[in-house]
Parts: C-alpha cells; structure tokens; sequence
C-alpha cells in the first residue's frame, strides 16, 4: 500500500470513528466494485461491521481525499517545472490538508492572464516597487521621479503602478490570506439589503431587507433563503467585516501590513505610502476574493446541510407504512375537469376506470358516489387512496359518504401524496408501463400504488419532484441527485425486492443492477416465466458473477423450489443456513414456520469457513423472520370532519396530520386545509429540541393544536407541547422566509343531504 493511500485511510477512520483495517477493507471492496449495500450487509467480517453510514461517508471522503492528492501531486509538479520548488515550499504543499489551504500555497506559482501588475513592471515600474519596500526612508513621491518614460507620464502613473506590484505581493501571500480568512470565519456578518424599488415584488423576503448575522452561526435555510433572494434580485448581500471598529486601522488591514512588514503609525512617507498600498490590497484585492470565497463555502455548508435534512426525509418516505398487496382505489381530485378514478389490483395493474364529475359546474353528486359504489363492489375494493391536491377534503368528504352507506367490509380510506405524480403520469415509463392509458388517468395510478406500496411507486419519480427537501431547486443539483440516489438505493436493498414481481425501476436499484440488467431481467422473465431461484439469474444476458453476488441477496423468491430464495440469507450462505437448520432436526420450511428451536443454538458453532459471528447471527435472524420488512405497520391520520380550510381552523383545536416535511427549524404538517401548518422545533416537545429529527420523521401521523393562523399570509402555527405557548413565545419564535409551497385553494363541493346519498348508494347496488 502506497503512503498516500495510508494517509487517506487514517484521516477516514478518525472521521467516522473506525479503525485503520477496517477502512482500508471498505476500500479494498469498494475500489473491487462492491456496492455499499451489499458491503454494509454481506460483508461485516471484512469491514468490523461498518454500516451503511459509516460506509457512505466513507465513500464521499475517499473521493475527495483521492481529488487532493492528485491535485497536490499536479502542484507540485507545476512549481517544480517553474524551477522554484524549494524544500519548504515542498513541505508545506505536502502538509496541505484541505484543497483551499493547497490552492492558497499555490497562488503564487499560479499560471495567470497578463494583470496590471505585469503591465507595470514592462513599464520597468518593478525596481521603484522593490526600492520602497527595501528602504522606508526614502519619499515614495520623490523616488518615482527617477522612473518617468514615454509610458510612465508623471509620478502618480509610477507610484500607481507600483502599487498594483506591492499589492499583488501582499494578496498573493498564503499566511496573509490564512489569517485573514480565519479572521472572517470568526468576526464575519453575512448582510443583506433590499435593492430600491423591489420592497413590494419581493415582499416575501421582507425578513431580509436590512438583516445581518455573523457568518459562522447562519443555519443553512436562512442562507439559501438569502441567496435565493440575491439571485430574484430583490437583496445585495455583502461579507462584513470591523464595520464598526472605531479604529483608525481596522484589525485586517493592521494585519496586511504586519505580513507585509509596514508600520501602521506610519512614521516615514515610505510606510505612510505602504499603508495607503495595504488599505487599497484588502479593497481592490483581497475582500472580493474572499467574499466570494466566504459566500461559496457558506452555500456550499448550506447545501450539504440541505441536503442532509432532504436525504432523510426521502428516506423516511420511502420507508413510510405500506398499506400491503390489495385492491385499491386511487382518486384524484379534480373540479372542473373530473375526479379521476383508477382501480388497480393487488399487484398495482389497472383494472377499472372513470371520471366523476361531483363538483362544480356539472355537481353530479348522485352520479359520482353511484360510480364510486359500483366500482368498490365491482372489484372487492379494500383501500382508497386520495391525493392531496385540489379538492382533496371534498373528495375525501366524497369517498367518507360512499363507504358508510357500504353493507359489509368496508375499504379503509387514506389521503396520499400526490407530489410528483405528475411527473410520473407524464414520463415515459409510465408510457411503457400504461401504454394508451390517458395521462390523467395514471396520476390516479400512481396515487393508489403509493398507498399499496410507496417504494415501488415513488422510486419511479425524480425524488426532487416529490417534495420533502427545503430549497431543493438551489442547491448544487449533483450533489443532491448523488446523495438522494444513494438514499433510494439504500431504502430499496434494507427492503428487498421481489423479483418476480418488480417492475424494471424498481429492479435497477438493487446492488449490483442498474437500468440495462434490470430490463434484461424482465425482459428474460416475460421471455421464460417467474425465477424459480436465484441461481437462474445467471441465465440473463449480460448479468455475470460479479452482479449476482452483488444483487442476489436483495432479491426474494416467494414460492420458488429454494426455501431460503425468500429470505435475506445470501446464496454464498446457504450451506451455513443449512447446517444450522440441520442442528435442530428439521428443514428450511419448518424452521420457517417455527423458528423456536433456533432460540436454544449457540452462534458460534456455526462460526467458519469464511463467515464470521456477524454473519451466522444475521442468518440465524433471518431463519426466525424471513424476508422480514423493515418498516412501520400501516396506519393513516384522521382528518377532523368541517375543517376543510384554513378559515375553518380556530387556536386551541386539536387535530391529527401527518408529517409532510422536516426542516432544520421545524415540521410542517398537514392537517387536511391545503396549506401545511408549521410545529416550530421549540414547539415539537416539552423539552428542548436541537434537530427536529430527534422527534418527528417524514409521513409520521401526530397530535397538533392550533396556536395561530394567519390567513392572509396562509401561515398555520401549530405545537405538540401539553401546554399551549404563551404570547412571548409566539412572537419568539424563527418562521422561514420563503413559507412552504402552498396547495391549490380548494372548490367547495355543494352540499348534500345523508339520506340522498343513502338513497343514490341503495340504487347503485340494487343495479349491480
């Protein structure tokens, strides 16, 4: 192993508390083409049970590790060809643990366009520069005299040009610039200001329009907020910093002067001329290279922020409760142009659809639940998922009505998400998964998968379009799409995926496939018929060794010839399942069916052969819960009946929603008026709150109460505290400039009697 591979391996394992070994065997599988997932699950012994984390950071590091040092190596070279690699330069290129602290070393040795101080020193204006700063007893004034030429008119040209010479020397100095950067990272305040005339267009920014704050303690939406309001034009945002010192000399500038060895008192015209050069350096120079470079290293802090808190509210989407494989209903809401209608089968396939047109101008109530009723009876209807558009509480108000005059089992109804299905009905898998199926219609789709079964449904769309992040559209898109890809493979593999059932998206996020073998892989089951075991994976084209060991795994077989296809167990396992099967006297399926007797084993009697205490643990679990699902049991919020818009909403009432957004100052929530209600962090619990996280998690159902509603500007304030927050609390706590997007407003459906739903319900079936 080379020292700098070592080097990176070091400075990871302190980063995310490992050893040396371990990182460098994460190393070794991920530089080998193994996929997190599968090293965070298959690979404990090797990796001293690093998880899926740990490896993922890992990851991200190595990258950047392995980018300075080819940058590093890329320096020196550089220098060293300019012939003025010296033995300290080299050390401390060498010793540069960050790319800003190597790009400031190499400032001074930097290939650079033709600049004003190259200019002067052809005017032969290096000598004047080089004599003033050798000897502070001479008159700068007087000196320049002596370097007058055609192109050097009169003193003030000479002393100017030696000026832009004497100031290149100070701003390329990397101690100078490391001082002051450190400086600026403590002392710094972000400012912001309204330009004149936008006050009224940006009126939604109005919390930014004379706000400063010091630079290290911004949170991350208040900075993409500001940034957001600098790119409409609506602010100017500057890096401030000894703004207010009374000094004479203000702290950076004495410092500019300290590395460039100049006395600030000022006690010749040499020195006095090389202060005036300093100020002129930190203005002209120095500041707006460092603003700039301020102003990118706090977006870029706000971005990975942002995109923590998006990461995680994408993955506990993912991993929200599926409802399970049955009949479902899927309706989206609609005024003028419908109701859509869409019944899919328990495995997501269209079997039935329909508009309705309940509402306004046709307001066919009658014929509408008529149509609702036939379908539910036709096709043993066992859920009904709304979308929470336009119209959602009317249509669920709708759906309420069919299903209490329903005889028998009724289905159990929920409001969905609908972020993104658009998206999803408009794309061209959708096209190919419902080919001459109008547009709309697979919105409806959509809206029921997603109640069926969120993964499968939301892997299908951009996870940007579904909507939990804060500021999504401002980040650096790269960065997000590698970061949420990640997520969405994670949530996929911790699940598994069952191979005779799953669609070619969902099958391109299994370790180990990608989109071309996941299409080879339905391909090769439409061709043949289901897999009757894992092994005859290999039997697709182009899908190798090194990808079923990838994949194998994450992929379940429910009634194939291979008991342990249904499990997590891996393939390259099955001979220790077996073995551990065999020590309580039975086989696969009746340990399966009950897993008692593998209470009484001793793990570490099956310990060998390549697989360590980790792995014969994990086996042993599985054996005792087969193909186990790692999230929640199902369960929906229940909207209050006649709160249907924000005006409806009172202080002090207590409702149930559901969580549709965790950001670092609080939880949005919906609570069925079309406008998502905000549960301030200081409000989240009776206790102290430092990351929303530690209580609430995208889809969670929770208790609020109303504390205030601002119905012109559609703002809720809601709490989950016992007690209710006093006024000073109120007016205490932080709001996002920009509010969450807002739901359509929605048309109130017309009113109708119970007893002539009763009646349309009663003629619906009678026909049936």
């Amino acid at each position: 192993m080379s020292n700098t591979q070592s080097t990176i391996e070091t400075v990871i394992a302190g980063e995310i508390g490992a050893r040396g070994p371990q990182v460098a065997a994460a190393v070794a599988l991920l530089d080998g083409g193994a996929t997190v997932p599968f090293i965070a699950r298959y690979r404990k012994e090797a990796t001293g049970g690093l998880d899926d984390a740990q490896l993922r950071t890992l990851e991200t590091r190595l990258a950047y590790l392995r980018d300075l040092e080819a940058r590093r190596a890329a320096v020196l070279k550089s220098v060293r060809e300019q012939g003025k690699l010296t033995g300290e330069i080299e050390r401390a290129i060498r010793g540069a643990a960050t790319r800003v602290a190597l790009e400031d070393l190499y400032l001074p040795f930097r290939p650079k366009r033709r600049n004003r101080a190259d200019a002067a020193r052809e005017r032969g204006l290096g000598p004047l520069a080089e004599r003033i700063l050798k000897d502070r007893s001479v008159d700068p004034a007087t000196l320049a005299a002596g370097f007058l030429n055609t192109d050097v008119p009169d003193a003030k040209a000479a002393l100017e040009g030696a000026r832009d010479i004497v100031a290149e020397g100070m701003a390329e100095n990397p101690a100078l610039v490391g001082e002051i950067r450190r400086h600026l990272v403590a002392k710094a305040q972000v400012r912001a200001r309204v330009v004149p005339g936008k006050e009224e267009a940006g009126a939604k920014f109005s919390d930014y329009f004379d706000h400063a704050e010091k630079w290290a303690g911004a949170p991350s939406h208040r900075v993409l907020a500001l940034l957001r309001a600098e790119k409409e034009g609506v602010v100017t945002l500057d890096v401030e910093v000894d703004a207010d010192d009374p000094a004479s000399v203000k702290p950076v500038e004495a410092m500019v002067a300290r590395h460039s060895d100049v006395k600030t008192a000022a006690s010749s015209p040499a020195d006095a001329w090389l202060m005036g050069v300093a100020r002129w350096a930190w203005r002209q120079k120095l500041k707006p290279s460092l603003t700039t470079e301020m102003m990118g290293t706090l977006k870029e802090g706000a971005d990975g922020e942002a995109i923590r808190v998006f990461s995680r509210n994408l993955k506990d989407l993912l991993l929200a409760a599926p409802a399970g494989a049955k009949a479902t209903m899927g309706l989206d809401p609609g005024v003028r142009t419908g109701v859509k209608v869409a019944v899919v089968d328990a495995t997501g396939r269209l079997i039935d659809q329909a508009t309705v047109y309940p509402f306004q101008p046709k307001n066919d109530v009658a014929g509408a639940m008529a149509k609702l009723a036939q379908l539910i009876g036709r096709h043993d209807v066992e859920l009904v998922a709304i979308g929470n558009g336009t119209a959602s509480r009317e249509t669920e108000a709708l759906a309420a009505e069919v299903i209490k005059a329903l005889p028998g089992r009724k289905p159990v109804k929920a409001v969905v998400s609908e972020a993104g299905a658009s998206v999803y009905s408009a794309s061209e898998l959708a096209s190919k998964e419902m080919p001459g199926v109008d547009v709309s219609i697979r919105g409806a789709v959509s809206i029921a998968r997603r109640l069926q079964d969120p993964l499968s449904e939301l892997i299908k769309v951009d996870p940007k379009a579904i909507g939990v992040g804060q500021y999504q559209h401002d980040v650096d898109q790269g960065r997000l799409s590698k970061a949420l890809d990640a997520v969405v493979e994670d949530a996929v593999n911790a699940v598994g995926v069952d191979l005779n059932m799953a669609s070619a998206a969902l099958l391109s996020r299994v370790a180990g496939l990608g989109p071309s073998l996941a299409e080879a892989i339905v391909a090769h089951r439409d061709a043949v018929g289901p897999f009757k075991t894992r092994r005859k994976l290999l039997d697709v084209p182009r899908l190798g060794p090194k990808a079923f060991e990838q994949c194998a795994g994450f992929l379940r077989i429910s009634g194939g010839t291979e008991p342990l296809d249904a499990s997590a167990v891996h393939p390259e396992a099955y001979p220790v399942a077996r073995r551990i099967v065999a020590a309580v006297g039975k086989d696969v399926p009746a340990v399966m069916r009950d897993p008692a007797a593998l209470k009484s084993l001793d793990p570490q009697k099956f310990v060998g052969d390549g697989f360590g205490l980790p792995t014969v643990k994990d086996i042993i679990a599985e054996l005792e819960k087969p193909g186990r699902d790692p999230r929640p049991a199902f369960r929906t919020a229940a909207f209050a009946e006649g709160v249907n818009a924000i005006t409806d909403l009172k202080p002090g009432m207590s409702l149930e929603g559901t969580v549709t957004n965790v950001a670092a100052f609080g939880a949005f929530v919906d609570i069925g008026v079309h406008q998502d209600g905000l549960v301030h962090v200081s409000q989240l619990a009776d206790r102290f709150v430092k990351d929303p996280a530690e209580v609430v998690k995208a889809g969670q159902v929770v208790q609020v109460r109303v504390v205030e509603v601002d119905v012109k500007r559609k703002r809720i304030s809601l709490t989950m505290r016992r007690e209710m927050p006093d006024a000073a609390e109120r007016k205490g706590g932080e709001r996002p400039a920009v509010r969450a997007p807002d739901k359509p407003a929605p048309a109130k459906a017309p009113p109708a009697s119970q007893g002539a739903f009763g009646a349309v319900l009663s003629a619906a079936f009678k026909r049936k």
